[in-house]
């Protein structure tokens, strides 16, 4: 069984890699875990496996890779599956897969990974299981964002009379939008096709960003006003009558499009144009998941998915969309393993947690 009494996000001072997740120390596990989750969407596959600390106890570990190297991944499991077998030679391996890659490339795991029972999860299940359990067992894990403050980051304890209903706004290649009432009581309320995979996909064909991250920073040094039309370039000035502001976007690429001008790639500055493109996914995928919470009366929003990766840019429009259109009614919250949702999920689904006997207090709680 897992034991997830003293659970907590390990405080280590550096990280491996860029947008890299921090690991789940798990003091007191003593017995051996013998399952690797994997969430293998449309554009990542997320990997959630442990491992055992010397003397006692372990850590869960997170790890992301790109689904169109598919066959990166799976070595890296058959290399894991491998080192835990030396540890418990007669236990049976489990492998248990999730999002729709588990479907599309169950044949290929089964392949490459003899001697290993592969079990498919399904995906929104494991959304929600991966989500309850950061939200109720993982000190330090939730968090809002607003980049005026002087600590952007202000972490959130939910006691267990207020975890329900919450919204999830999961952000992958798509979007899913799922309200959840109780434990295991969800339903998958709405959706929308512009997600990660939208902005990886232009991104891709209007720069040469290398990847994911590439195209994240080169947004942190963009101006978007160089390629959208701001009310203040129709106006001159701020709208005060229906409340917008000058620096509002009126219209993304706006400036982009000149009569008589065939643009070429180049044109613009692909700083400029992710900085753009990012502001136009979360700006819509912000008012559509508040016009979903106003409909089912929901004022807490969690953002999950791959899609945030901890981004200051994207944290902070999600932030404002849902402050500005529910007059700081609704709150928007986010997750430091937030990409890994349902990977999490579909490692906890093979030894069912027990509940805690002693409670996570925070530091200077008595």
């Amino acid at each position: 069984m897992m034991n997830i009494i003293g659970a907590s996000v390990s405080t280590d001072s550096t990280l491996s890699a860029q947008h890299a997740v921090r690991d789940i120390v798990l003091p007191n596990q003593v017995d051996h875990v013998p399952q690797v989750a994997v969430d293998i969407g449309g554009s990542l596959a997320k990997v959630v496996y442990y491992t055992p600390s010397p003397s006692k106890g372990g850590r869960l570990h997170f790890k992301i890779f790109e689904t169109d190297r598919i066959d990166e991944c799976i070595d890296f499991i058959a290399q894991l599956m491998s080192k835990a077998r030396l540890l418990a030679p007669h236990v049976k391996q489990v492998l248990q897969a999730t999002g729709g890659g588990a479907h599309l490339f169950y044949n290929l795991l089964a392949e490459r990974l003899p001697g290993v029972e592969v079990k498919k999860d399904d995906e929104m299940e494991c959304l929600i299981s991966g989500l309850s359990f950061f939200i109720t067992e993982i000190p330090y894990e939730i968090f809002t964002y607003n980049e005026h403050d002087t600590n952007p980051i202000r972490f959130e304890h939910t006691s267990s009379n207020d975890v329900y209903p919450y919204m999830l706004v999961n952000i992958g290649s798509g979007v899913s939008i799922l309200k959840v009432t109780g434990p295991n009581q969800f339903s998958r309320i709405s959706g929308t096709s512009l997600g990660g995979g939208t902005l990886w996909g232009l991104l891709s064909l209007l720069t040469d960003a290398g990847s994911f991250d590439d195209m994240l920073e080169r947004s942190k040094h963009g101006d978007n006003r160089k390629v959208d039309l701001m009310v203040g370039d129709i106006y001159g000035n701020d709208y005060n009558r229906i409340g917008l502001k000058s620096t509002r976007i009126a219209s993304s690429f706006g400036k982009v499009f000149k009569k008589g001008v065939r643009q070429q790639k180049g044109s613009f500055d692909s700083c400029d144009i992710s900085k753009s493109l990012l502001y136009m996914i979360s700006n819509n995928v912000g008012q559509i998941a508040y016009l979903n919470a106003k409909q089912h009366d929901i004022k807490r929003i969690y953002f999950g998915g791959c899609f945030i990766r901890g981004h200051p840019i994207t944290m902070n429009t999600l932030s404002y969309a849902i402050k500005f259109w529910s007059n700081g009614d609704m709150k928007a919250l986010f997750l430091l393993h937030e990409g890994h949702l349902g990977a999490t999920g579909a490692f906890l689904k093979h030894r069912a947690l027990p509940k805690p006997t002693k409670p996570c207090h925070y530091p200077g709680q008595v």
